[in-house]
């Protein structure tokens, strides 16, 4: 097998033409990226389920909006927890109940106590469910031209307004792929 140069910390952002409904317009972050598949979570699919309904404990602690994302297809029962550390890197080694994925964005264990986190969080959104491709299947669908692969900013995780992402990312790109930013919902109307 070929060796997988990680994609641990980068988006993803769908390219107009992917035909999947469920990653339309999406910026996923991905969270894990190695031979053995890759997982993320879209970060611009808000829900109307506010967290204080499911996650009472996490309320406090979560961003505007203060709802559920729906994080990819798989697993809707599951929720992760996707923060930012103030200050860019945090303390090393990380602290107890938080993973540190790329630069200042880290993954939250949400069985932990709140409390014990909160001091160190900065920004935290939470994710029902995820988005998972298995070995080799991200490649092949990065391959096709499915998706745009870019650096994250810590800001991306906490975007005051998630569905303006997809646009945002691109047109901050120092590439032809600005220019994808303005491509029109349905090309068909032009």
């Amino acid at each position: 097998m070929t060796e997988v140069s990680s994609l641990t910390g980068r988006l993803l952002v769908a390219a107009p033409a992917l035909a999947d409904p469920n990653f339309d317009r999406a910026v996923v972050l991905l969270l894990d990226h190695d031979e053995e598949g890759s997982l993320g979570v879209v970060l611009n699919r808000p829900t109307p389920v506010g967290v204080a309904d499911i996650l009472a404990s996490w309320a406090g602690l979560t961003g505007e909006p203060g709802v559920v994302f729906q994080g990819g297809p798989v697993s809707l029962d599951s929720a992760l927890g996707v923060a930012v550390i103030p200050g860019g890197e945090g303390p090393s080694p990380a602290p107890i109940g938080w993973r540190r994925v790329h630069g200042a964005i880290c993954l939250v264990d949400l069985d932990a106590p709140p409390e014990l986190l909160a001091a160190a969080l900065g920004s935290l959104r939470i994710f029902a469910g995820y988005a998972g491709w298995g070995p080799g299947q991200l490649e092949t669908e990065l391959a096709d031209g499915a998706w745009y692969v870019v650096e994250s900013e810590p800001g991306d995780v906490s975007s005051p307004r998630p569905e303006n992402l997809w646009r945002a990312v691109l047109r901050r790109q120092r590439s032809e792929l600005a220019m994808i930013a303005t491509y029109p919902d349905d090309p068909s109307l032009n």
